[in-house]
């Protein structure tokens, strides 16, 4: 019988999640987005939470 000798992989480092982007001030469309972003956080919906996340970054881009 072989006798094969195994070892844990090393482990996984994950970074920090990113700070969720900032709206734009004076923009009544980040002001929406982050008035939703807000509400959907309250009640526990993260994956909108997400998606206000990702339109106020694509929206603020075009400022």
């Amino acid at each position: 019988m072989r006798s094969t000798q195994t070892t844990m992989a090393g482990p996984v480092e994950l970074p920090l999640p990113p700070r969720p982007p900032k709206p734009v001030q004076g923009c009544d469309v980040c002001a929406a987005l982050a008035r939703q972003r807000v509400e959907a956080w309250r009640r526990g919906d993260f994956s909108a939470v997400s998606d206000c996340n990702v339109e106020i970054a694509a929206h603020g881009k075009g400022h």
